[in-house]
């Protein structure tokens, strides 16, 4: 399998990393770069647990080349900082059960409050409408990402 060599910036830093010219951005994410936040879920841009932003929107990088997105600004939830308004929105609302979604849904949500600080319940319904969550917490996550306090 021939490898290519990618030129990324992933939260904020110039990466380079080799990986198989066929390479999905979320395999490189998880095992090339060691970025475990971004999960797999169903490899097919069905249930969002993937999401990551590409120059500030969301995407799906588990069916994406990851040669697409060279020279380009990738977010994931591991870049976040620990006191990020959405995660402690998302704390304090006890917005999340096995937690398996909740990366995408977070990078999905952090793209809607970069758009709109105070979003209401139909935006916020819209920018979730990529993800799957299984566990019933999906109508805390709505509050929290409602609730989230502007820094």
């Amino acid at each position: 399998m021939t490898e290519v060599d990618l030129h990324l910036r992933i939260n904020g830093n110039p990466v380079n990393v080799r990986a198989p010219e066929d390479a999905m951005l979320l395999e490189v994410l998880r095992e090339r770069l060691h970025l475990p936040g971004t999960r797999f879920g169903c490899g097919q841009e069905k249930c969002g647990a993937c999401m990551v932003l590409i120059d500030g929107k969301p995407e799906f990088s588990c069916a994406r080349a990851a040669s697409t997105a060279t020279d380009r600004d990738i977010e994931t939830v591991d870049g976040l900082p620990k006191d990020d308004p959405l995660l402690v929105s998302l704390l304090k609302h006890q917005a999340a059960q096995c937690a398996f979604c909740l990366p995408g849904i977070i990078m999905s949500a952090k793209a809607l409050l970069k758009r709109s600080s105070r979003p209401d319940r139909s935006e916020v319904l819209s920018a979730l409408e990529p993800h799957l969550c299984r566990c019933g917490a999906h109508q805390r996550i709505v509050k929290a990402i409602m609730s989230v306090e502007a820094s």
